[in-house]
């Protein structure tokens, strides 16, 4: 018998409520080569996904596959160390359950990271890209199906799923640090294999800064749920000039795990501000 989207949110939920009991403010997604990351929280949980019901398993290189809960800067936060992808032959809807059981529990702001190829000939690898708009190009979208009016509207808009605020803070939080950081669009891919010369050359075509095989599904259940969305690309190669070189996983997780501290510093930098805005909020209940 197939259980219910609201039944897996439930049911997953009320699993993490009983190892930790806290209220999340915000949500982190940890992706390739971010997981470092999970340092930096004052940590007082890890959760294997495993021991969640309905959490797919990780099997993506360099993604641990646990639920980390503590706080950073002061903020109570969940964070994903290791994500799904479709090419690892999850569903949309089961890649982006997390994400709705991170916004059961009381996050009200999903931060999303990201390793991607750079499609412009002035990128380089290592520089960050702070995501302002994407294209889908999966053929999958987890909205797909039975609308339930309790999770988001039918017909959600997406004219900014990427908040213009949290945007603009990011790029000055790079700019003050020093250190490279663009703003473009992210157009997403199902992979597992890196793209062709020809692909590439399409994709900037039809206006892609960036290409990966991630964070796009996170992102529209996120929009479907109301969620404040940041999300950063850590560029591990560039084919800008059509001229794509040879690429492989380790390569990639190399370039992205080298921009960690950079990727930190406007994750850190953000919830710190988040903490601030928090601090006349009392700590309220989990939505239900």
């Amino acid at each position: 018998m197939t259980v219910d989207l609201a039944t897996q949110i439930s049911e997953a939920a009320d699993a993490i409520r009983a190892v930790w009991g806290k209220v999340p403010r915000a949500g982190i997604i940890l992706g390739t080569g971010a997981g470092s990351f999970a340092r930096h929280i004052a940590a007082e949980a890890e959760i294997p996904y495993a021991a969640i019901p309905h959490f797919p398993r990780a099997t993506a290189l360099g993604h641990r596959g646990q639920l980390v809960c503590g706080t950073v800067e002061g903020l109570p936060i969940v964070a994903m160390d290791g994500r799904f992808h479709l090419y690892e032959g999850y569903t949309a809807a089961q890649i982006t359950l997390p994400v709705r059981v991170l916004k059961r529990l009381g996050i009200a702001l999903l931060i999303a990271t990201n390793a991607s190829g750079g499609l412009q000939p002035h990128f380089r690898p290592g520089d960050l890209l702070v995501i302002e708009d994407h294209i889908n190009l999966m053929g999958a979208n987890p909205l797909i199906g039975p609308n339930d009016d309790s999770l988001g509207p039918r017909f959600p808009d997406l004219s900014r799923p990427y908040d213009p605020q949290l945007i603009d803070h990011a790029l000055t939080i790079a700019r003050e640090a020093g250190f490279a950081a663009h703003r473009g669009v992210y157009v997403a891919v199902t992979g597992p294999n890196y793209e062709t010369r020809a692909e590439y050359r399409f994709l900037r075509i039809i206006g892609g800064d960036v290409v990966g095989m991630s964070t796009v599904p996170e992102v529209l259940v996120a929009a479907h749920m109301g969620l404040r969305v940041l999300a950063l690309s850590t560029i591990t190669n560039v084919a800008g000039d059509g001229t794509a070189q040879p690429t492989d996983g380790h390569q990639v997780l190399a370039v992205a795990a080298s921009a960690e501290e950079r990727i930190g510093r406007i994750i850190r930098d953000i919830l710190a501000a988040e903490a601030r805005r928090n601090l006349s909020v009392p700590e309220g209940k989990p939505t239900t």
